[in-house]
């Protein structure tokens, strides 16, 4: 028996699993969030139960901190000796990594280098690295990259029709993201369905606050719609996905704004927030749609006609599927979404639905097509953490 814990960093934010495994039992989880802002949240669950308190969490060194005190404060360990391992999620692994490695000097090396292609998540992921090796000096740690799964695309999927040394020199291409989240579902959905991962095809949907929508042929990936950041593909809760980029240079003049601040208009003022004016919370949005609100109404009609165009192609590009999977915030919970999503798959698809338990269907595993059906669909939510505790266990060989 071991514990290991699984570490998911964002930009501001720290979420955190503490497994005991092979048995793959949870021992606690939480998150400190608004990292870096004057007032933050730090949440652990004990015994079942959430403990929460807002505090000053000024950075993730901080929060790093809070979370290994609050281990051995509510006894979940009595020393932090017992933590064995420690998983990282990496978000951008570029073109080195196909899986998850072993963290040492040259990894380091090459995630730093890379934060210029995820300058918010990269630096924040290696300050957690960095205090969790100071806290715990004498484990091994793993790096799970949210690229990885993604790098067995060809050329023809992965690159971008621009100056070929722009790919050379600079390393422009496409990398995808949640690849750790993609994989999970994919090889669970094999599991259900009892055959080979080998021998599928799948459109794997992770649609959440951040989305995207991969296309995996006999369990490899083949297309993905996320591209050089997670701010390509389709249309998120305020990223804009992919757009013509003449927008880009006639509303920067049109506005006379900076480069960074139209990186904030399209990453952080666009998507379902840009369009509604409501908010980027799906649950929000289908509030005002409840009460006729047109621009809501908009939003969702414009969410799924992008969805659905995006699953078609690569519906399109595999020939054949036999499973379409729902996963993340969105995908796991909001049947609404879902419903209209399919509805607009349905007859090129050859899809039949039972929309009526697709209805009853939140936040659990679930084959909501009938028996009919041309292609299997699911509704299976996501466990990046417990594949990164898989991978930390696997390559430290606890």
């Amino acid at each position: 028996m071991s514990k290991v814990i699984s570490v998911n960093s964002g930009s501001s934010s720290l979420k955190f699993q503490l497994f005991d495994m092979p048995s793959e039992t949870v021992l606690t989880s939480g998150q400190a969030e608004r990292i870096g802002q004057d007032l933050g949240t730090f949440t652990i669950k004990v015994n079942g139960e959430k403990k929460s308190k807002d505090v000053p969490i000024p950075d993730h060194k901080t929060a790093v901190k809070m979370l290994l005190d609050s281990l051995l404060e509510y006894h979940i360990v009595s020393s932090l000796d017992e933590i064995q391992g420690a998983g990282h999620r990496i978000v951008q692994g570029g073109s080195y990594y196909s899986e998850s490695v072993v963290a040492d000097e040259e990894v380091v090396n090459r995630v730093r280098e890379l934060s210029e292609l995820a300058p918010l998540h990269n630096p924040a992921h290696l300050v957690c690295y960095e205090a969790f090796t100071a806290a715990l000096p004498n484990i091994g740690h793993v790096f799970v990259f949210d690229t990885a799964f993604h790098q067995t695309m060809g050329p023809e999927s992965f690159l971008f029709p621009v100056p070929y040394d722009w790919y050379t020199q600079y390393k422009i291409r496409r990398y995808g993201a949640h690849g750790t989240s993609h994989w999970y579902v994919n090889r669970r959905a094999a599991q259900l369905m009892d055959k080979d991962v080998n021998h599928l095809n799948m459109i794997t949907c992770h649609l959440g606050n951040g989305a995207s929508i991969t296309a995996i042929k006999d369990g490899k990936v083949v297309n993905t719609s996320m591209g050089l950041t997670p701010l390509g593909g389709i249309m998120m809760g305020t990223r804009c996905g992919d757009i013509d980029p003449t927008v880009v240079f006639y509303m920067m003049k049109k506005l006379e704004c900076t480069p960074d601040e139209m990186d904030t208009f399209l990453n952080k003022r666009s998507g379902m927030l840009g369009v509604s004016g409501i908010s980027s919370d799906a649950r929000d949005i289908q509030a005002a749609v409840d009460k006729g609100e047109e621009r809501a109404v908009l939003t969702t009609e414009l969410y799924t006609n992008r969805v659905v165009n995006q699953v078609g192609g690569y519906y399109a590009q595999l020939g054949h599927t036999d499973a379409l999977i729902f996963t993340a915030g969105l995908g796991e919970n909001d049947d609404k979404c879902r419903e209209r999503i399919l509805k607009g798959l349905e007859e090129a698809m050859g899809l039949s639905i039972d929309y009526e338990l697709n209805s009853t269907i939140h936040g659990k595993e679930c084959l909501i097509s009938k028996p009919d059906s041309k292609t299997a669909v699911y509704v299976i939510p996501t466990n990046e953490e417990l594949v990164i505790a898989r991978d930390t266990v696997r390559l430290l060989e606890l």
